[in-house]
């Protein structure tokens, strides 16, 4: 089979070979996440389905006693690691850039799909990347059958860096699929994956060089922060605040205790060497970037974090849910696949998964009834049939509720910012909606687990892709 690609001028096409076989299915990793469960995991759980549903019919006030105790502990857990981050000092040493002769070749992946609004605002995007043009390598990696988009980047004027692949009909269609096609032809010893939307700090590409240049090659992955820019609609506003947490607050926090963490899927920042160790990305995981960190961990490779952002566009609630469902049902792929793999057998490991994924997945299904558990309890004491909470999990809720406000507070200001109340707060309307989502994640998790749910993007207004300041406040860049 042959790839297509662009010529450096942009106006023609011509044909190399290409190792992905037309109609084919990707490469299977040893345990991916193409293997659902593994008997012993489908065992346990048809043990606990067994175990409820006996408890429901002959003791369900224990039920939901313990029940009650795990969301409990749970939530305390969360609130505790939130708290524990937000009070956890960024690293602030910056290396020196190297040189320019000294810097290495740095290789840009950008999978779309269906981005054809976008086309021009992401190459005039990655135009503004400070980095030495013979030295870099952009491959815009595109669906055989999108031929909108490919229409729309074959009428650009491309930069002589921009290379355009087509990757080969297959299955499952996937953005790690696409990432792996591109991988097999970058030349850079560094790689970084964009996306559609993303318009990256100019300097990040020599932020990362540097990083990797100082320090050893243990050393395999650091990650952008990514922001949301500014918008003062409910989803956007929370969106942005869940993005300052994760990005500005937990990863640098978990970085700074040695441990692996879920990626974002985007602005990943790669050793090559690394990435082809580990034989790239699990195409048939809808989150890679959650499982490529374990992935990499369990090979005694170090994740870290680095300052320069990454800006993306805030969501609506249409694109949002079924976007929120993909990542809950990621998630739930990469934890299945990690809790029978190495990276549960190593405590470092361990604690990753049950402090990142684990709770993850339990509050995106649990904080949907906590609310109308919570709303009941308060129709209750109106109508004077019961009291409102017990004390203790007065306590409970309000530690975690302040936890969650303090780390967001945090990440707002880290992501220059300035905190505001009311979205601080809002955010516990905001999780209940996750439960919508993550009921969709568990049925697709059995029905349709390689299905990807495509986000749509449309472009910036003018003003905000006319100059590299920062959409969030205004203000230059760092």
């Amino acid at each position: 089979m042959a790839r297509e690609e662009r010529d450096q001028q942009g106006r023609a096409w011509r044909a190399r070979p290409s190792i992905l076989a037309p109609g084919g299915p990707a490469p299977l990793l040893p345990d991916g996440a193409h293997r659902r469960l593994s008997p012993a995991q489908a065992v346990v759980l048809i043990l606990l389905a067994a175990l409820v549903m006996t408890l429901a019919a002959t003791r369900p006030a224990l039920l939901t006693e313990t029940f009650h105790w795990l969301f409990m502990t749970g939530f305390m857990l969360s609130a505790v690691v939130k708290l524990a981050a937000a009070c956890t000092p960024r690293l602030a040493v910056v290396p020196p850039s190297p040189d320019d002769a000294d810097l290495p070749v740095y290789t840009v992946i950008c999978p779309l799909f269906r981005e054809a609004a976008v086309a021009a605002e992401l190459v005039e995007n990655l135009s503004r990347l400070d980095y030495p043009r013979d030295r870099l390598q952009v491959l815009i990696a595109l669906e055989a059958k999108d031929h909108e988009t490919q229409a729309a980047f074959q009428a650009l004027p491309l930069p002589t860096f921009v290379q355009v692949l087509i990757v080969p009909p297959g299955s499952p269609q996937t953005k790690p699929r696409a990432c792996n096609h591109a991988l097999e032809r970058a030349r850079g010893q560094l790689v970084v994956i964009y996306d559609a939307e993303d318009a990256p700090h100019p300097g990040q590409l020599r932020e990362a060089a540097a990083r990797f240049a100082a320090e050893g090659p243990e050393l395999a992955c650091l990650q952008a922060p990514l922001r949301i820019e500014a918008d003062r609609r409910f989803i956007g506003e929370q969106f942005a605040l869940e993005y300052a947490v994760q990005f500005e607050v937990l990863q640098p926090a978990l970085a700074r205790w040695g441990l692996p963490f879920p990626l974002g899927g985007t602005s990943n920042h790669f050793r090559a060497e690394a990435l082809r160790a580990i034989a790239g990305w699990d195409a048939y995981n809808v989150t890679e970037d959650a499982d490529i960190g374990f992935r990499l961990a369990t090979r005694d490779y170090r994740l870290g974090v680095i300052a320069s952002p990454t800006f993306e566009t805030p969501p609506r609630l249409g694109p949002w849910f079924p976007q929120r469902a993909r990542w809950v049902k990621g998630h739930i792929q990469t934890l299945a696949v990690h809790l029978r793999g190495p990276a549960a057998r190593s405590p470092r490991g361990l604690t990753s998964l049950v402090l990142t994924l684990v709770l993850s997945v339990a509050s995106s299904h649990l904080h949907g009834p906590l609310f109308f558990w919570l709303l009941a309890k308060v129709v209750g004491a109106l109508l004077g049939v019961q009291g409102l909470i017990d004390g203790g999990d007065f306590v409970v809720l309000s530690f975690g509720w302040s936890c969650a406000a303090i780390a967001g507070a945090r990440g707002l200001e880290r992501a220059g910012a300035k905190p505001r109340l009311l979205p601080l707060f809002g955010a516990m309307l905001y999780w209940p909606l996750q439960s919508l989502a993550a009921a969709n994640a568990a049925v697709q998790f059995v029905v349709a687990p390689f299905h990807w749910d495509k986000t749509p993007h449309q472009p910036r207004t003018p003003s905000k892709t006319s100059s590299p300041a920062s959409p969030q406040t205004g203000r230059g860049l760092p």
